[in-house]
């Protein structure tokens, strides 16, 4: 009777242990759960961290990136100096300068003033400058996979006018040329695209030199050009065209090229009015390669 007491006593007291509650996996999948939390907490924390920096970052993008961009763009002989602001809202001092390495560098007065911001699909660029742009000249601007188009959106009239001498800071030949006179561009509007490396030109572009000069000819004024560049949108494959005209003067100025994704390729020529031969002979010389009475002008 002892033993068998003992027995269920034991096998009572195994069966009671065994279904005791003692709370640890609650505890432990409570711990698990709150781990998990704290960790995407965590990695939300960091992504947002994240995300407001790229969002600080083109905010407040430096103008000093549109300095550098318009530099590289043209082989450094367009540089925006002084860069203030940021990239869309900003100002700098426009130069023109012989490239790299050259000591040759004109600046404009005053300062050139963009605005950029989403015009659509696009984006808008305005620029502004008191000395030289009539009004407010737009760009549009819109990316692409394999393409890039800009497109020139003037005002009414003219789009812009400097100073001739402004070319003398592209180095040769026009620091020896020192020219005087007035440029003024004229377009009704243009779009410019890179398709792939091949350039497509929608629209009409004139640049005039009015009442031109140079140092090299005792004339008050040579004359005044107009340079045409004409689209070749509805011409596939083949290149934009550019046109030289005399409109007046003394120095006769003619010629016909196009424009190809590696630069201008021009031929033309240059004569004196005959009584005004002696007074350009030396001008002459300078501005091609001499053939009699002729100057032979071969760009590219």
């Amino acid at each position: 009777m002892v033993r068998k007491f003992v027995v269920r006593r034991v096998r009572g007291k195994r069966f009671s242990n065994s279904m005791a509650p003692t709370g640890w996996g609650d505890s432990t999948y409570a711990e698990t759960q709150w781990e998990r939390s704290r960790n995407a907490a965590t990695r939300w924390s960091i992504a947002g961290m994240v995300l407001g920096m790229l969002v600080a970052l083109v905010a407040f993008a430096p103008a000093e990136w549109v300095a550098r961009a318009v530099a590289s763009g043209t082989a450094q002989r367009v540089l925006l100096s002084d860069a203030r602001g940021t990239i869309w809202s900003g100002s700098a001092v426009l130069v023109l300068t012989g490239g790299a390495g050259s000591r040759d560098a004109s600046a404009l007065p005053g300062r050139l003033d963009w605005s950029l911001g989403l015009a659509g699909t696009s984006l808008a660029m305005k620029l502004r400058h008191a000395c030289c742009l009539n009004d407010t000249v737009t760009l549009k601007l819109k990316p692409g996979l394999g393409r890039f188009a800009a497109t020139l959106v003037p005002p009414p009239g003219w789009v812009g006018q400097w100073p001739s001498a402004l070319l003398g800071g592209l180095g040769t030949p026009w620091n020896t040329l020192q020219l005087g006179g007035t440029i003024r561009m004229l377009s009704p509007g243009m779009t410019v695209e890179w398709v792939q490396g091949r350039l497509l030109l929608d629209g009409n572009l004139d640049i005039e030199v009015a009442q031109a000069s140079s140092r090299l000819s005792t004339l008050d004024t040579l004359g005044t050009y107009r340079l045409s560049i004409n689209g070749n949108a509805g011409r596939p494959g083949e290149p934009p065209q550019v046109n030289l005209v005399t409109v007046d003067g003394a120095l006769k100025l003619s010629g016909s090229g196009t424009w190809t994704p590696n630069g201008l390729r021009f031929r033309g020529e240059a004569t004196a009015a005959e009584a005004e031969a002696a007074a350009l002979s030396n001008l002459l010389n300078i501005i091609g390669r001499r053939n009699g009475a002729r100057s032979v002008i071969s760009i590219g």
